[in-house]
């Protein structure tokens, strides 16, 4: 059996979202009782809450929608890099020490603990000019544990251009604490969301 790793963080109505968007609330429109056999619950949430996969139509307004996009690039090699010393922008500098042979998927921790009760205004995220040399590497899917590729108060989101421009997949939220630098396999595969531009994920590694 090989080992996995989970690195969802837990979604409760205490998960951290961006100024604005829409928290997590859970309400129950049937709970058990001598009349009703069951609990059903009705959940209220943005699809970037939690660790998630956004959708190109999250920055491109001609882009498609979640469940849309092919699921391939969310499931296989990749390589988990330690970069807590870095920032504001994550550089190639940050990264170079695990860039040898790289897989098609890279996952950036910068968190010495990962923020599960409050919004950092601070995080860390990618230099545009790390994702563009990334995808010459080969990269096609990069993920993170801060909740965006881009900083918090960005409008020009020159980060997610690149991403837009050279057809990559982004992950954000990932909760990455416990997790050694190194190689793994990764499925975080988002839901067939027709409409949305972005999805939920239950994202694991798993041993090679």
């Amino acid at each position: 059996m090989k080992k996995i790793w989970d690195i969802s963080p837990p979604i409760d109505a205490n998960s951290p979202v961006f100024p604005g968007d829409t928290s997590f609330q859970l309400n129950w429109t049937a709970e058990i009782s001598p009349q009703c056999p069951v609990n059903v619950s009705a959940i209220t949430l943005s699809p970037h809450v939690g660790s998630h996969a956004d959708a190109p139509l999250h920055y491109d307004p001609s882009g498609v929608a979640i469940g849309q996009v092919d699921l391939q690039t969310f499931i296989g090699p990749c390589r988990v890099i330690h970069a807590m010393g870095a920032g504001p922008l994550i550089t190639m500098q940050d990264l170079k020490h695990k860039l040898q042979h790289l897989p098609e998927r890279i996952l950036v921790r910068t968190y010495a603990k990962f923020p599960e009760q409050a919004f950092d205004s601070q995080l860390k995220a990618f230099a545009p000019q790390t994702l563009t040399a990334l995808a010459d590497l080969g990269v096609k899917l990069v993920g993170i544990d801060s909740a965006s590729i881009d900083p918090a108060d960005s409008k020009t989101l020159d980060s997610h251009q690149i991403i837009r421009q050279r057809n990559m997949r982004v992950l954000e939220n990932l909760q990455l604490d416990h997790i050694d630098e190194g190689d793994y396999e990764l499925i975080a595969l988002p839901l067939k969301l027709m409409r949305a531009d972005a999805s939920p994920v239950r994202a694991i590694l798993r041993e090679l």
